[in-house]
């Protein structure tokens, strides 16, 4: 996988596999702050530069109409929020969509604790044609 092929691939690729690892130590169960304390060890392991809880402004319209905090941003490019749940839902892949919308960040990662096989997706936004894709 290579960053020419897929946006930012190599470095979604090394978080998946933190996400994977964390997932095979500590297994489903787990509220979703100890999952990101781990994800936090294993990050740091792989040398990643990363922002924890980083508090984002949401834009509008020019301004700024509040702000989220992103589980983590991870070397200013890969937006990465954590569940620990049944399933992941449309409505946290609309969460993602929207934080990148709001931050000008272009990949996301939802990866969900919650479930006995790690569940994640990557979403892409292109900020010049404002749509989102899987990838």
């Amino acid at each position: 996988m290579t960053d020419e092929l897929l946006l930012y691939g190599d470095l979604t690729y090394k978080i998946i596999g933190a996400a994977l690892e964390v997932h095979k130590t500590l297994g489903a169960g787990f509220l979703e702050g100890v999952y990101e304390t781990a994800m936090a060890y294993e990050l740091n392991q792989l040398g990643l530069a990363f922002e924890r809880q980083k508090a984002l402004p949401v834009l509008y319209k020019g301004g700024i109409a509040g702000e989220y905090k992103a589980d983590f941003v991870i070397e200013d490019k890969v937006i990465a929020e954590l569940k620990a749940q049944k399933a992941l839902s449309p409505v946290d892949e609309a969460q993602l969509i929207n934080y990148l919308k709001a931050t000008g960040l272009e990949v996301g990662l939802l990866l969900n604790f919650g479930v006995q096989s790690l569940q994640h997706q990557r979403r892409v936004l292109s900020h010049k044609a404002s749509s989102a894709k899987s990838a």
